[in-house]
């Protein structure tokens, strides 16, 4: 229920405000002025305020009415404010709108007229917020499970009869196996269908930004910030909130993570006023979160918030009956991106698809096709056009190979098992980083680490 606050230093005036208003059902509260005022706004989520302009100072000037405005954007409230004044000056009312008051009524007013400024002005201040919502947003697509195997159509069965749930759900599985899409099926699937998926990736948020990421910030919360900003927990509100990597979620950062899902309450920094987090949490890790805990790096408790039902999606490798399937489906994807009609794939190119073992998985498989519809001469792509040779950086097993494996200090050997990787998939820094085992934050952070120039390895 929204909550008015109307502030004048009359009681009657301020009783006739209530009665109106709690007759079309608005909860409201009350202040003689602007200090008691003031208070109720640091304890108290406001959805508006009723200003009188003239309190002990003088009768006509507004000057306290004025203050209290600018006193209002210092606290980066956003809160809308109505104006009263029983003298119809324009000035004053013109120097109340240019501090933020969104309109104004002459009492003694009608209330008709009252009610119809209230109502307008919270249902803008709705769209507002939705609009901000939607701005923050980043687009997302229909999920589109592709499930021919026997182990995908139980986990799809197993994600369906969990998304009707509101229970936590953890999603684990090697880089590039559609952790993300499968989170988006689940949430499709679910009674939050009509409301937001909103996707962080923890490994890309540096900590001192966590919180303003996750729960928001206030205009002056801190240094150089000049506008508010909606955390992940508010855009989500009433839908799902998807927590990529969360396995790289800093130890000294859980703890505040797990006072969320279990309060359901956050606080956007430079506001005291609690808000509640009508979310449905999925988190997904390539990590194995039992060793990370007995490493001391991830929190028992806080797994156990997450992984109320665990998911876990095989590699490619294990699921065959998915590769020519799937390898169509991102083949029309890709020609229609690339305004290429009718290809298909040969018999050849089907038979070495499911002969390779793709360690990058579905998301190696879609860079395949991708880069086969960019290169193809013709419509048919042949096993040729998919160049599928093992990477000749791949380890072997052989005792001789073993041998010759140089002996050199751990942060050269990583730089230069980077800088083949690279070479090996022609400057490709994502299908480089899962052929290594690494996440896309993680290959970069150890690119810029060894000062590597992505140009020269690809040269």
């Amino acid at each position: 229920m929204d909550t008015i606050l109307v502030i004048d230093d009359q009681a009657d005036v301020r009783m006739a405000a209530i009665v109106a208003l709690n007759q079309i059902g608005y909860q409201c509260i009350e202040a003689q002025g602007p200090e008691q005022a003031l208070e109720l706004i640091s304890s108290t989520a406001i959805s508006l305020i009723l200003l009188d302009m003239n309190f002990k100072l003088d009768t006509t000037s507004g000057a306290e009415g004025l203050r209290f405005l600018q006193q209002l954007q210092t606290l980066s409230a956003n809160i809308p404010v109505v104006v009263m004044t029983a003298w119809a000056s324009v000035d004053v009312a013109v120097k109340a709108m240019q501090l933020g008051a969104v309109d104004f009524v002459e009492k003694p007013w009608n209330n008709l007229r009252l009610t119809a400024v209230v109502q307008q002005q919270l249902k803008q201040q709705k769209t507002n917020h939705d609009n901000a919502c939607l701005k923050a947003l980043h687009s997302t697509s229909d999920a589109n499970y592709i499930a021919l195997s026997a182990t995908m159509q139980q986990l799809l069965a197993h994600a369906k009869r969990a998304a009707q749930t509101n229970a936590s759900i953890l999603i684990t599985g090697e880089n590039g196996t559609g952790k993300s899409l499968l989170a988006h099926y689940i949430h499709q699937h679910s009674n939050r269908s009509e409301q937001r998926f909103v996707s962080v990736n923890i490994g890309a948020i540096a900590p001192s930004l966590f919180e303003s990421e996750l729960f928001g910030h206030k205009k002056g919360a801190f240094t150089d910030v000049k506008e508010d900003r909606l955390g992940r927990f508010e855009i989500a509100n009433g839908g799902t909130l998807f927590l990529d990597e969360i396995a790289t979620l800093p130890l000294e950062l859980q703890s505040k993570m797990l006072r969320v899902l279990e309060s359901q309450e956050f606080e956007v920094l430079g506001s005291s006023q609690t808000q509640i987090a009508d979310v449905r949490i999925i988190a997904a890790t390539n990590a194995e979160l039992a060793k990370a805990i007995a490493e001391g790096e991830f929190r028992r408790d806080l797994l156990f918030r997450l992984n109320t039902i665990e998911l876990h999606i095989p590699p490619l490798r294990e699921r065959p009956e998915d590769i020519v399937e799937l390898a169509n489906h991102l083949l029309a994807t890709h020609s229609k991106k690339y305004q290429r009609s009718s290809m298909t794939l040969t018999d050849e190119a089907r038979l070495a698809l499911t002969q390779y073992h793709w360690p990058g998985n579905v998301r190696e498989l879609s860079h395949c096709v991708e880069r086969a519809v960019i290169m193809s001469d013709n419509d048919n792509i042949d096993a040729s056009d998919l160049t599928l040779e093992q990477p000749s950086s791949e380890v072997s097993n052989s005792a001789t190979d073993k041998q010759s494996l140089p002996l050199l200090p751990l942060e050269e050997l990583e730089k230069q098992m980077i800088q083949k990787a690279l070479a090996e998939f022609n400057g490709n820094v994502i299908a480089a980083g899962e052929f290594l085992g690494l996440s896309k934050s993680a290959i970069y952070r150890r690119i810029d680490k060894h000062q590597l120039d992505l140009k020269e390895v690809n040269s």
